[in-house]
């Protein structure tokens, strides 16, 4: 192989191995990402000729027709492929360059590389042109980015508000939202969520949410009577609970850092998302304490350490430290932390109290500051091993990450706890969403004996 072959060799590797780490930053599991960049690859083999970035909606639509035509390709590929080039045209192309994968400079005005890609590249999925609405109404986009972070609202209901802002600006032709009857467009859309798209009733919910909050707090122009926007009724299901039992077979199917997780989920009631967050500082040995901080509602709470897992937490946590030194040594960054403690605090980020728990196995760019630092584990691995250990342990009931805090309220329940202290610890605002685990204690129809059992 020459010099020159080599370099595009090792070029076209960084490129992929890069893409592949944007797929997986897009909530995409690791072992299903790789799938992700051969759809990748099929689509620059399909047209070997034109580079990825002048190629127009029609390239993709017909590698996407014809990979439906192709024998022995099931409905879910095409779907998988269509998901792959709509991260790669949408949120990889526009932020690499050969150097590596960057944030989009701010808007000057000025053209960068990252321009060039094709503006209707992306648009094979929900009519949504990638970078259209930001080119269109930049103005609209940054203060509604800037009024959910003034709020301190998550970073991934930022993401979700303002994928419906674009979807809803696209479904109406990429109209002014001043221009349009707000009530009437509003409905428009949500009706077509509801009859063509068939989405499920939270998603419409959330859909109507960030559409209230645009025309409320960015447009100054509200709806009126939100009587007239019929909320979709969402379904009153009692939650999935496993019997002890099931918890250990459970527990026996599961190790490591994942098995470590679930334990904690289940011995303190904790959430998925609260778990994973977890810093080194928030852990209480001496008192058997965890404390969850800015959980659901911006609420911190404290629940309890279980015994049976302080010792594998504390030999974790001496393998963790090991990492975090080689980080120190390395000059990598600091973990991320709020702005405002940040700047109170600015070598807070670096000590060992706020490091992550449980820290990924690699570096991650920081979405809003573009920062590359160590983030922590991915929560798609953790959902998946439960999931995997429920299968292997033969549990026939339907077994997620959110199921171990559902059983730890209602065999704290069934152990005779009081349930205003079950309230304290799952962190409920209101007893009655805690009275939904008594469901098991209720056990109706004990006494009644089921007419096939009459002699």
């Amino acid at each position: 192989m020459t010099e020159e072959s080599q370099k595009r060799s090792t070029a076209s590797q960084k490129f992929w191995d890069a893409f592949r780490a944007c797929v997986e930053d897009n909530r995409v599991r690791p072992d299903r990402s790789l799938f992700y960049v051969k759809w990748g690859q099929a689509f620059v083999n399909f047209l070997p000729g034109k580079r990825l970035r002048d190629r127009s909606r029609q390239d993709i639509e017909a590698f996407i027709a014809g990979l439906g035509k192709r024998p022995g390709i099931e409905d879910w590929q095409v779907r998988q492929a269509v998901h792959a080039l709509k991260i790669l045209y949408e949120t990889f192309l526009p932020n690499y360059t050969p150097d590596g994968m960057i944030r989009p400079a701010a808007n000057t005005g000025k053209k960068t590389q990252a321009s060039r890609v094709t503006p209707d590249a992306g648009a094979f999925l929900d009519r949504v042109v990638p970078g259209e609405v930001e080119r269109l109404f930049s103005p609209l986009v940054d203060a509604l980015r800037t009024e959910i972070r003034r709020r301190h609202y998550s970073i991934r209901t930022e993401a979700a508000y303002l994928e419906w802002v674009r979807r809803f600006i696209a479904f109406h032709g990429y109209a002014d939202p001043k221009s349009i009857d707000a009530a009437t467009a509003v409905k428009e859309y949500l009706d077509y969520l509801a009859v063509k798209r068939k989405v499920a009733a939270s998603t419409q919910n959330q859909a109507l949410n960030a559409l209230v909050f645009l025309y409320n707090h960015i447009l100054k122009r509200p709806f009126g009577e939100m009587e007239a926007f019929v909320r979709a009724k969402r379904p009153q299901r009692l939650p999935e609970v496993m019997t002890r039992s099931e918890i250990q077979a459970l527990f026996e199917q599961m190790e490591g850092v994942t098995a470590l997780m679930a334990g904690l989920m289940y011995g303190g009631g904790l959430r998925l998302m609260e778990c994973v967050r977890l810093r080194i500082k928030d852990i209480d040995f001496g008192r058997h304490q965890i404390m969850v901080r800015d959980g659901k509602g911006q609420k911190d709470r404290i629940t309890m350490l279980p015994e049976r897992f302080v010792v594998p937490l504390q030999e974790h946590l001496a393998r963790v430290k090991v990492i975090y030194e080689k980080d120190q040594a390395n000059g990598v960054p600091g973990v991320y932390i709020w702005p405002a403690l940040a700047r109170k605090y600015p070598k807070a980020a670096s000590k060992w109290i706020w490091h992550y728990v449980f820290p990924a196995k690699g570096l991650s760019v920081d979405p809003r500051s573009g920062t590359v630092r160590r983030h922590h584990i991915n929560e798609n691995l953790v959902q998946k091993a439960v999931k995997e250990a429920a299968s292997r342990a033969g549990i026939n009931r339907k077994v997620s990450c959110h199921t171990l805090r559902h059983s730890f309220a209602t065999h704290l329940l069934e152990a005779r706890y009081d349930i205003r202290t079950v309230q304290e610890l799952l962190g409920h605002a209101d007893v009655s969403t805690t009275m939904i685990y008594t469901h098991v204690l209720n056990r109706p129809g004990l006494s009644v004996r089921s007419p096939a059992d009459f002699e």
